[in-house]
């Protein structure tokens, strides 16, 4: 009988997100060294990795660090995905997004491919999501990696379950002036998720798009050829309402808009990043 407890094997699940089984098991074959163990789970969970590598990722995490700049301030985010919310909220996992996170931000990363290429304890990013996973049993794709910079940054974490780490998160650059109310932007983008900052970022291939539908969309309701471009306005300005930031009515006071509440400070936005977990 291998020389370990119930304790034991309880700290070896937290520490490496196998099954009570596995952990057993390794235990046994190691005679109870905790770190011989963890070495055979990790080369078992090499094998399971493999037969992983086409298996959804839909449980994961958001995390953001804000760093000064010399422009201000920069914030990095970035979405870690797994396969299931058990692997999600152990800490083993918890502790993989925060090493993923300093490393890319460290690296200055934009994007999820430079974030996979940067330094990491195990070679790259890249590197130590493979390791990691392969420990844990369990697909990890670094999904998105985001870098907003201006004078202020604000960040937003958001869990849509008690148990769970955040899965929505937000980043909202503003000037000096419109930092007090950047919070208030920032849990409104989560609930409404806009697409758009201004009317101004809205490719014109999309408006084009829009007016066209509206257009039809009009015109099938038998609506007078006369009134059809005052309608087709109005409709194309409900579009905006619902994807432009500073034309949503603002979540916290409906009765008035993203815009007003930031231009009663005299200050401007920015900029802005959404990341849900999985959308």
């Amino acid at each position: 009988m291998a020389n370990y407890t119930a304790a034991d094997i309880k700290a070896l699940r937290e520490r490496t997100g196998a099954g009570m089984l596995d952990v057993k098991k390794a235990l046994d074959e190691a005679d109870g060294n905790t770190d011989q163990a963890i070495e055979i789970i990790r080369k078992k969970g090499l094998a399971r990795a493999a037969k992983r590598e086409g298996n959804a990722t839909t449980e994961g995490l958001v995390a953001v660090k804000v760093e000064d700049s010399a422009a201000g301030q920069v914030a990095t985010m970035i979405e870690l995905d797994a396969e299931t919310d058990f692997v999600v909220k152990n800490s083993t996992f918890i502790a993989l997004a925060d090493a993923v996170l300093d490393a890319v931000a460290a690296a200055g990363a934009t994007d999820a491919e430079s974030g996979l290429a940067a330094p990491a304890a195990e070679g790259t990013v890249a590197d130590t999501i493979a390791a990691q996973g392969a420990t844990m049993g369990e697909k990890v794709v670094l999904r998105r990696v985001a870098r907003l910079e201006g004078p202020k940054v604000t960040t937003y974490l958001h869990k849509t379950a008690k148990d769970l780490p955040p899965s929505i998160g937000v980043l909202v650059a503003t000037d000096d002036a419109a930092e007090p109310v950047a919070k208030d932007v920032a849990q409104h983008i989560a609930a409404l998720s806009p697409k758009y900052l201004s009317r101004d970022d809205v490719p014109a291939d999309v408006v084009a798009k829009e007016r066209e539908i509206a257009r039809e969309v009009s015109i099938a309701e038998g609506k007078p050829e006369a009134a059809l471009p005052k309608i087709v306005e109005g409709r194309l300005n409900g579009f905006f309402k619902d994807a432009v930031l500073v034309d949503q009515p603002l979540a916290k006071d409906t009765k008035t808009t993203v815009a007003k509440h930031v231009a009663a400070t005299g200050g401007n936005l920015l900029g802005f990043v959404r990341f849900r977990v999985g959308s």
